[in-house]
Protein backbone atom coordinates (compact mmCIF):
# COMPACT_ATOMS: atom_id res chain seq x y z
CA UNK A 1 0.00 0.00 0.00
CA UNK A 2 2.89 2.34 0.75
CA UNK A 3 4.33 1.86 -2.76
CA UNK A 4 0.91 2.40 -4.35
CA UNK A 5 0.46 5.56 -2.32
CA UNK A 6 3.89 6.85 -3.35
CA UNK A 7 3.10 6.25 -7.02
CA UNK A 8 -0.21 8.09 -6.75
CA UNK A 9 1.50 10.91 -4.88
CA UNK A 10 4.06 11.37 -7.64
CA UNK A 11 1.38 11.20 -10.32
CA UNK A 12 -0.59 13.97 -8.58
CA UNK A 13 2.40 16.11 -7.70
CA UNK A 14 2.02 15.32 -4.01
CA UNK A 15 5.25 15.21 -1.97
CA UNK A 16 5.36 12.54 0.70
CA UNK A 17 7.34 13.61 3.76
CA UNK A 18 8.83 11.65 6.63
CA UNK A 19 6.85 11.26 9.82
CA UNK A 20 7.30 13.50 12.84
CA UNK A 21 6.26 12.47 16.31
CA UNK A 22 5.85 13.48 19.90
CA UNK A 23 4.97 10.95 22.54
CA UNK A 24 1.22 11.59 22.65
CA UNK A 25 0.56 13.10 19.22
CA UNK A 26 2.00 11.45 16.12
CA UNK A 27 2.11 13.19 12.75
CA UNK A 28 2.56 11.77 9.28
CA UNK A 29 2.65 14.36 6.53
CA UNK A 30 2.47 14.69 2.81
CA UNK A 31 2.60 18.08 1.10
CA UNK A 32 -1.21 18.10 1.09
CA UNK A 33 -2.32 16.17 4.18
CA UNK A 34 -1.45 16.05 7.87
CA UNK A 35 -2.36 12.67 9.36
CA UNK A 36 -2.59 13.19 13.13
CA UNK A 37 -2.78 10.28 15.58
CA UNK A 38 -3.75 10.75 19.21
CA UNK A 39 -1.40 8.26 20.85
CA UNK A 40 -2.69 7.45 24.33
CA UNK A 41 -4.14 3.98 23.71
CA UNK A 42 -3.97 2.81 27.34
CA UNK A 43 -6.24 5.73 28.23
CA UNK A 44 -8.44 5.14 25.16
CA UNK A 45 -6.83 8.30 23.76
CA UNK A 46 -8.43 10.50 26.41
CA UNK A 47 -7.26 14.10 26.16
CA UNK A 48 -4.96 15.63 28.73
CA UNK A 49 -3.73 19.21 28.79
CA UNK A 50 -0.44 18.46 27.02
CA UNK A 51 -2.31 16.76 24.16
CA UNK A 52 -4.67 19.71 23.77
CA UNK A 53 -1.72 22.11 23.71
CA UNK A 54 0.22 20.01 21.20
CA UNK A 55 -2.75 19.81 18.82
CA UNK A 56 -3.35 23.56 19.08
CA UNK A 57 0.33 24.27 18.38
CA UNK A 58 0.40 21.94 15.38
CA UNK A 59 -2.76 23.38 13.84
CA UNK A 60 -1.47 26.93 14.32
CA UNK A 61 1.95 26.23 12.82
CA UNK A 62 0.46 24.49 9.80
CA UNK A 63 -1.74 27.46 9.07
CA UNK A 64 1.26 29.77 9.38
CA UNK A 65 3.02 27.77 6.67
CA UNK A 66 0.61 29.04 4.04
CA UNK A 67 0.31 25.57 2.49
CA UNK A 68 -2.89 24.23 0.98
CA UNK A 69 -3.49 21.25 3.27
CA UNK A 70 -6.11 19.19 5.07
CA UNK A 71 -6.04 17.44 8.43
CA UNK A 72 -6.99 13.81 9.01
CA UNK A 73 -7.17 12.92 12.71
CA UNK A 74 -7.51 9.46 14.24
CA UNK A 75 -6.84 7.54 17.47
CA UNK A 76 -4.32 4.76 18.10
CA UNK A 77 -4.82 1.31 19.58
CA UNK A 78 -7.81 0.10 17.60
CA UNK A 79 -10.43 0.69 20.30
CA UNK A 80 -11.10 4.41 20.44
CA UNK A 81 -10.86 7.63 18.52
CA UNK A 82 -10.94 9.54 21.81
CA UNK A 83 -12.96 8.49 24.84
CA UNK A 84 -13.12 11.97 26.36
CA UNK A 85 -10.99 14.08 28.64
CA UNK A 86 -8.68 12.84 31.37
CA UNK A 87 -11.35 13.55 33.96
CA UNK A 88 -9.67 11.63 36.80
CA UNK A 89 -6.70 14.00 36.74
CA UNK A 90 -9.01 16.99 36.54
CA UNK A 91 -11.34 15.86 39.33
CA UNK A 92 -8.43 15.11 41.68
CA UNK A 93 -6.62 18.40 40.96
CA UNK A 94 -6.62 20.02 44.38
CA UNK A 95 -4.53 23.04 43.36
CA UNK A 96 -7.10 24.04 40.73
CA UNK A 97 -5.01 25.24 37.80
CA UNK A 98 -5.71 22.09 35.74
CA UNK A 99 -9.45 22.52 36.22
CA UNK A 100 -9.14 26.06 34.91
CA UNK A 101 -6.65 25.61 32.10
CA UNK A 102 -7.80 22.30 30.64
CA UNK A 103 -11.34 23.31 29.83
CA UNK A 104 -10.50 26.82 28.59
CA UNK A 105 -7.79 25.49 26.28
CA UNK A 106 -9.91 22.54 25.17
CA UNK A 107 -12.75 24.88 24.18
CA UNK A 108 -10.24 27.08 22.32
CA UNK A 109 -9.22 24.02 20.29
CA UNK A 110 -12.86 23.02 19.71
CA UNK A 111 -13.68 26.51 18.46
CA UNK A 112 -10.58 26.51 16.26
CA UNK A 113 -11.82 23.29 14.62
CA UNK A 114 -15.30 24.81 14.24
CA UNK A 115 -13.83 27.79 12.40
CA UNK A 116 -10.96 25.95 10.68
CA UNK A 117 -10.68 27.09 7.05
CA UNK A 118 -9.37 23.78 5.67
CA UNK A 119 -10.89 20.27 5.43
CA UNK A 120 -10.77 18.57 8.82
CA UNK A 121 -11.50 14.84 8.60
CA UNK A 122 -11.93 12.83 11.81
CA UNK A 123 -11.83 9.03 11.64
CA UNK A 124 -14.19 7.84 14.39
CA UNK A 125 -13.37 4.13 14.21
CA UNK A 126 -14.15 3.28 17.84
CA UNK A 127 -15.22 4.98 21.08
CA UNK A 128 -15.95 8.68 20.61
CA UNK A 129 -17.23 10.43 23.71
CA UNK A 130 -17.01 13.82 25.39
CA UNK A 131 -13.72 15.44 24.41
CA UNK A 132 -13.45 13.14 21.39
CA UNK A 133 -16.74 14.53 20.13
CA UNK A 134 -15.36 18.06 20.54
CA UNK A 135 -12.32 17.12 18.43
CA UNK A 136 -14.47 15.82 15.60
CA UNK A 137 -18.05 17.01 15.37
CA UNK A 138 -17.15 20.65 14.68
CA UNK A 139 -14.92 19.75 11.72
CA UNK A 140 -15.97 19.57 8.10
CA UNK A 141 -15.96 15.75 7.79
CA UNK A 142 -16.55 12.92 10.30
CA UNK A 143 -16.08 9.35 9.14
CA UNK A 144 -17.93 6.72 11.19
CA UNK A 145 -17.66 2.93 10.96
CA UNK A 146 -19.42 -0.10 12.38
CA UNK A 147 -17.10 0.29 15.40
CA UNK A 148 -18.10 3.85 16.24
CA UNK A 149 -19.62 4.28 19.70
CA UNK A 150 -20.83 7.82 20.41
CA UNK A 151 -22.12 9.26 23.66
CA UNK A 152 -22.21 12.43 25.70
CA UNK A 153 -22.44 10.81 29.16
CA UNK A 154 -21.63 13.86 31.29
CA UNK A 155 -24.85 14.06 33.34
CA UNK A 156 -23.80 10.73 34.88
CA UNK A 157 -20.57 12.24 36.25
CA UNK A 158 -21.96 15.54 37.52
CA UNK A 159 -20.97 17.59 34.48
CA UNK A 160 -22.82 18.64 31.29
CA UNK A 161 -22.32 17.96 27.55
CA UNK A 162 -19.64 20.56 26.96
CA UNK A 163 -17.06 20.84 24.11
CA UNK A 164 -19.71 22.66 22.10
CA UNK A 165 -22.62 20.35 22.91
CA UNK A 166 -24.81 23.44 22.99
CA UNK A 167 -24.01 23.89 19.29
CA UNK A 168 -24.66 20.50 17.71
CA UNK A 169 -27.11 18.80 20.07
CA UNK A 170 -30.01 21.28 19.66
CA UNK A 171 -29.49 21.22 15.89
CA UNK A 172 -29.84 17.51 15.24
CA UNK A 173 -32.30 16.64 12.46
CA UNK A 174 -34.91 15.02 14.72
CA UNK A 175 -36.72 17.29 17.18
CA UNK A 176 -35.80 16.53 20.78
CA UNK A 177 -33.11 14.00 19.89
CA UNK A 178 -30.21 16.16 21.08
CA UNK A 179 -31.93 16.87 24.38
CA UNK A 180 -32.65 13.16 24.84
CA UNK A 181 -29.04 12.20 24.15
CA UNK A 182 -27.72 14.96 26.41
CA UNK A 183 -29.91 14.16 29.42
CA UNK A 184 -29.78 10.36 29.24
CA UNK A 185 -26.26 9.83 27.84
CA UNK A 186 -27.77 7.32 25.40
CA UNK A 187 -25.17 5.65 23.17
CA UNK A 188 -25.29 5.56 19.40
CA UNK A 189 -23.45 2.89 17.45
CA UNK A 190 -22.24 2.61 13.88
CA UNK A 191 -24.77 3.76 11.30
CA UNK A 192 -26.82 5.46 14.03
CA UNK A 193 -24.14 8.16 14.09
CA UNK A 194 -24.80 8.93 10.44
CA UNK A 195 -28.57 9.05 10.98
CA UNK A 196 -28.04 11.52 13.83
CA UNK A 197 -25.54 13.60 11.77
CA UNK A 198 -22.66 12.96 14.17
CA UNK A 199 -20.97 11.48 11.10
CA UNK A 200 -20.92 12.81 7.57
CA UNK A 201 -19.66 9.58 5.94
CA UNK A 202 -19.85 5.86 6.74
CA UNK A 203 -16.88 3.70 5.76
CA UNK A 204 -16.35 0.05 6.64
CA UNK A 205 -13.59 -0.34 9.21
CA UNK A 206 -11.67 -2.72 6.93
CA UNK A 207 -11.36 0.11 4.41
CA UNK A 208 -10.15 2.82 6.78
CA UNK A 209 -6.43 2.24 6.21
CA UNK A 210 -6.88 2.44 2.44
CA UNK A 211 -8.93 5.62 2.88
CA UNK A 212 -6.20 7.20 5.00
CA UNK A 213 -3.56 6.27 2.44
CA UNK A 214 -5.64 7.75 -0.36
CA UNK A 215 -6.19 10.99 1.58
CA UNK A 216 -2.44 11.30 2.16
CA UNK A 217 -2.01 11.16 -1.61
CA UNK A 218 -4.84 13.58 -2.39
CA UNK A 219 -5.06 17.35 -2.66
CA UNK A 220 -7.63 18.97 -0.33
CA UNK A 221 -9.95 19.96 -3.18
CA UNK A 222 -10.42 16.27 -3.99
CA UNK A 223 -11.18 15.14 -0.42
CA UNK A 224 -14.94 14.96 -0.99
CA UNK A 225 -14.46 12.76 -4.05
CA UNK A 226 -12.23 10.35 -2.14
CA UNK A 227 -14.62 10.14 0.79
CA UNK A 228 -17.56 9.51 -1.52
CA UNK A 229 -15.62 6.73 -3.25
CA UNK A 230 -15.09 4.88 0.03
CA UNK A 231 -18.46 5.61 1.67
CA UNK A 232 -21.62 3.53 1.97
CA UNK A 233 -24.86 5.34 1.16
CA UNK A 234 -27.43 5.79 3.88
CA UNK A 235 -29.98 3.53 2.17
CA UNK A 236 -27.42 0.68 2.27
CA UNK A 237 -27.09 0.91 6.05
CA UNK A 238 -29.27 -0.37 8.91
CA UNK A 239 -32.22 1.80 9.91
CA UNK A 240 -31.81 4.18 12.84
CA UNK A 241 -32.10 2.14 16.04
CA UNK A 242 -34.17 4.94 17.60
CA UNK A 243 -36.49 5.22 14.61
CA UNK A 244 -39.51 3.76 16.42
CA UNK A 245 -38.92 6.10 19.39
CA UNK A 246 -38.42 9.36 17.50
CA UNK A 247 -42.03 10.51 17.75
CA UNK A 248 -42.00 9.75 21.47
CA UNK A 249 -38.68 11.55 21.93
CA UNK A 250 -40.01 14.53 20.01
CA UNK A 251 -43.19 14.71 22.07
CA UNK A 252 -41.40 14.57 25.41
CA UNK A 253 -37.97 16.08 24.97
CA UNK A 254 -39.14 19.23 23.21
CA UNK A 255 -41.22 20.26 26.23
CA UNK A 256 -40.29 23.62 27.68
CA UNK A 257 -38.88 22.59 31.04
CA UNK A 258 -37.21 19.64 32.68
CA UNK A 259 -40.16 19.42 35.08
CA UNK A 260 -42.52 19.03 32.11
CA UNK A 261 -40.32 16.29 30.63
CA UNK A 262 -40.27 14.36 33.90
CA UNK A 263 -44.02 14.78 34.38
CA UNK A 264 -44.76 13.56 30.85
CA UNK A 265 -42.63 10.46 31.44
CA UNK A 266 -44.37 9.73 34.77
CA UNK A 267 -47.82 10.25 33.29
CA UNK A 268 -47.25 7.87 30.37
CA UNK A 269 -47.54 4.24 31.44
CA UNK A 270 -45.32 2.38 29.01
CA UNK A 271 -42.01 0.53 29.04
CA UNK A 272 -40.06 3.25 27.24
CA UNK A 273 -41.11 5.95 29.71
CA UNK A 274 -40.34 3.73 32.68
CA UNK A 275 -36.89 2.90 31.32
CA UNK A 276 -36.11 6.54 30.55
CA UNK A 277 -37.19 7.67 34.01
CA UNK A 278 -34.95 5.03 35.57
CA UNK A 279 -31.98 6.29 33.55
CA UNK A 280 -32.62 9.92 34.48
CA UNK A 281 -32.99 9.04 38.16
CA UNK A 282 -29.33 7.98 38.23
CA UNK A 283 -28.04 11.28 36.89
CA UNK A 284 -26.93 14.31 38.87
CA UNK A 285 -30.02 16.50 39.42
CA UNK A 286 -27.89 19.61 39.05
CA UNK A 287 -26.41 18.31 35.81
CA UNK A 288 -29.86 17.53 34.41
CA UNK A 289 -31.08 21.03 35.15
CA UNK A 290 -28.06 22.91 33.80
CA UNK A 291 -27.97 20.68 30.70
CA UNK A 292 -31.59 21.39 29.87
CA UNK A 293 -30.95 25.11 30.27
CA UNK A 294 -27.71 24.86 28.26
CA UNK A 295 -29.37 23.29 25.22
CA UNK A 296 -32.40 25.59 25.44
CA UNK A 297 -30.16 28.64 25.34
CA UNK A 298 -27.70 27.07 22.92
CA UNK A 299 -30.32 26.64 20.20
CA UNK A 300 -30.51 30.44 19.91
CA UNK A 301 -26.82 31.27 20.27
CA UNK A 302 -23.85 31.75 17.97
CA UNK A 303 -20.86 29.38 18.37
CA UNK A 304 -18.98 32.17 20.16
CA UNK A 305 -21.84 32.54 22.64
CA UNK A 306 -22.11 28.75 23.01
CA UNK A 307 -18.50 28.31 24.09
CA UNK A 308 -18.56 31.37 26.34
CA UNK A 309 -21.63 29.98 28.10
CA UNK A 310 -20.01 26.56 28.52
CA UNK A 311 -16.85 28.17 29.93
CA UNK A 312 -19.04 29.83 32.55
CA UNK A 313 -20.85 26.58 33.23
CA UNK A 314 -17.69 24.55 33.69
CA UNK A 315 -16.39 27.11 36.17
CA UNK A 316 -19.59 26.56 38.12
CA UNK A 317 -19.22 22.78 37.88
CA UNK A 318 -15.70 22.98 39.32
CA UNK A 319 -16.40 25.59 41.99
CA UNK A 320 -20.09 25.71 42.93
CA UNK A 321 -20.84 21.98 43.00
CA UNK A 322 -19.16 18.83 44.26
CA UNK A 323 -21.05 16.57 41.87
CA UNK A 324 -18.28 16.31 39.27
CA UNK A 325 -15.73 15.14 41.81
CA UNK A 326 -18.29 12.76 43.33
CA UNK A 327 -19.34 11.39 39.94
CA UNK A 328 -15.75 10.63 38.96
CA UNK A 329 -15.16 9.00 42.34
CA UNK A 330 -18.19 6.74 42.01
CA UNK A 331 -17.65 5.78 38.37
CA UNK A 332 -13.89 5.68 37.91
CA UNK A 333 -12.07 5.74 41.27
CA UNK A 334 -13.97 3.70 43.86
CA UNK A 335 -16.19 2.28 41.11
CA UNK A 336 -19.13 1.70 43.45
CA UNK A 337 -21.45 3.38 40.92
CA UNK A 338 -23.38 4.95 43.79
CA UNK A 339 -22.75 8.68 43.65
CA UNK A 340 -24.16 10.84 46.44
CA UNK A 341 -25.39 13.85 44.54
CA UNK A 342 -25.83 17.18 46.33
CA UNK A 343 -28.51 18.40 45.93
CA UNK A 344 -29.98 14.91 45.82
CA UNK A 345 -33.25 15.69 44.03
CA UNK A 346 -34.48 17.84 41.19
CA UNK A 347 -36.71 19.71 43.62
CA UNK A 348 -33.68 20.71 45.69
CA UNK A 349 -31.77 21.88 42.59
CA UNK A 350 -33.51 25.25 42.72
CA UNK A 351 -33.43 28.04 40.11
CA UNK A 352 -31.19 30.03 42.46
CA UNK A 353 -28.61 27.23 42.45
CA UNK A 354 -28.80 26.69 38.69
CA UNK A 355 -28.55 30.37 37.74
CA UNK A 356 -25.06 30.63 39.23
CA UNK A 357 -23.71 28.27 36.55
CA UNK A 358 -24.63 30.80 33.87
CA UNK A 359 -23.03 33.82 35.50
CA UNK A 360 -19.85 35.18 33.93
CA UNK A 361 -16.89 33.38 35.48
CA UNK A 362 -14.94 35.71 37.76
CA UNK A 363 -11.44 34.47 36.97
CA UNK A 364 -10.72 34.28 33.25
CA UNK A 365 -13.44 34.72 30.62
CA UNK A 366 -13.35 32.56 27.51
CA UNK A 367 -12.35 34.54 24.41
CA UNK A 368 -13.05 33.15 20.93
CA UNK A 369 -9.78 32.69 19.05
CA UNK A 370 -9.63 31.53 15.46
CA UNK A 371 -6.40 29.87 14.39
CA UNK A 372 -5.04 31.91 11.53
CA UNK A 373 -1.73 32.35 9.77
CA UNK A 374 -1.22 35.62 11.63
CA UNK A 375 -1.20 34.04 15.09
Amino acid sequence: EYIIMMRRSLQRGVRYCSSAATEEVLVQSSSTTKLVTINRPKALNALNLSTVRELTKLYTNWLKSGEDFMIVIRGSGGKAFCAGGDIVSIATDEEGSLKRDFFLEEYKLNYAIKTFPNPHIAILDGITMGGGVGLSVHGSHRVVTENTLFAMPETGIGLFPDVGGSIFLPRMPHAGLGMYLALTGHRLKGADCLHATIGTHYVKSANIQALQNELLATVPSKADEVLKEFSESLDELPAFSLQDSLDRISRTFTLGSLNDIMEDLRRTDDEWSEKTLKILSRMSPTSLRITHEQLTRGARQTPEENFAMEANMVYGSMNYSGDFKEGVRALLLDKDKSPKWNPATLQEATPEIISRFFETRPDKPWVPTKLTASL
